[in-house]
């Protein structure tokens, strides 16, 4: 039974502590701790876990075996590098950190320790959907890929939302999609802005990235935060023989009224909940079994830091922005991307 202590109680920390009290086998939630005290403890009293008063006493907690950071991304780095110096295996929801900077302070460190602790929340990874369009590409059938086309829709966004959002917050998951789906690194970006939608107010929405990556190949992504319908996720790659798009994502068809139709998720957590839960049972099971993790991790966590920041250079300049990485430590070769 691995015990796992959680810093974050807010929405996806709960959310991660019931995945791993209600659904899956062979983890417990030993400890958890929250910037709000009292619901932090309401949480431990309702799992029966310990309450800590700081991520860095429930990260030095003996009882505590692995860490699951969920906290506001600012803390992340201040965690994680606790984690790396404690030598616990530590799971961190996106961003790594803040800052491409920071995030390479925790690749450092990590490399310094020698061995793999850090894996990164990018759950696009372990859905089915994009596992199996993974999986086409790898067969070699549609020949080399030359294009992706990606969409990543909402039906709406908080307030708060602002432009450089609609990619350090959406559409850093293609980021980190396309690179372990091609197996190569990201090399240049550009955004471009079309008409803006009026059910955005003044925020600039739609955006249309365009990724150029190591081979060659181009990948544009779509982001429209404001479209109403639904939360709508797609991507196909052309390639040189034919083309593979991901399936559709509802259970059911109806047919009423003289109309058929595909219900569309309401968002991001109807979508991805199964993604979700194989992330975590993988997660648990690989430290379970070698101690080792081998899901996204803190060179992804850096790679994707340094994409979304020249993706945001791009939004500001209008201009073609090159990508410009650090070394890649060796401890990230055999498996970055994978």
């Amino acid at each position: 039974m691995l015990s796992v202590g959680v810093i974050g109680t807010g929405m996806i920390g709960r959310d991660h502590i019931r995945r791993m009290t209600s659904v899956l086998a062979g983890v417990r939630v030993a400890a958890v701790t929250d910037v709000d005290f009292d619901v932090a403890r309401s949480v431990a009293a309702f799992t029966g876990a310990a309450f800590r008063d700081s991520g860095e006493s429930l990260i030095t907690d003996a009882s505590v075996e692995a860490v699951v950071v969920c906290s506001w991304g600012p803390t992340h780095e201040q965690y994680v590098l606790a984690a790396i110096a404690a030598g616990k295996p530590v799971f961190c929801e996106k961003p790594l950190a803040p800052s491409q900077e920071a995030c390479l302070r925790i690749v450092e460190a990590e490399a310094a320790h020698g061995s793999r602790l850090v894996q990164v929340g990018y759950m696009r990874r372990y859905d089915p959907s994009y596992r199996a369009l993974k999986a086409v590409l790898a067969t070699g059938e549609l020949g080399a890929p030359l294009m992706m086309h990606c969409a990543h829709r909402n039906a709406s966004v908080p307030g708060f939302y602002g432009n450089e959002m609609a990619i350090t917050d959406s559409a850093v998951h293609e980021i980190d999609m396309v690179r372990w789906m091609f197996g190569e690194e990201i090399t240049a970006v550009q955004v471009l802005r079309p008409r803006r939608n009026s059910h955005g107010g003044e925020l600039q929405d739609p955006l249309m990235l365009l990724f150029e990556m190591a081979s060659g190949a181009i990948v544009d992504v779509e982001t429209s935060v404001n479209i109403r319908y639904g939360y709508d996720i797609r991507g196909e790659i052309v390639g040189e023989n034919g083309t593979a798009s991901l399936g559709s994502l509802s259970p059911v068809r109806v047919r009423l009224g003289g109309k058929a139709s595909d219900p569309v998720p309401a968002d991001w957590q109807e979508r991805f909940q199964t993604a979700y839960d194989v992330e975590f049972r993988e997660w648990i099971d690989a430290l379970r079994s070698s101690g080792r993790t081998s899901g996204p991790s803190a060179w992804d966590g850096y790679a994707a830091a340094v994409v979304s920041d020249a993706g945001v250079t791009a939004l500001r300049t209008g201009e073609r922005v090159p990508v410009v990485l650090a070394e890649r430590p060796e401890l990230y070769a055999p498996e970055t991307p994978t």
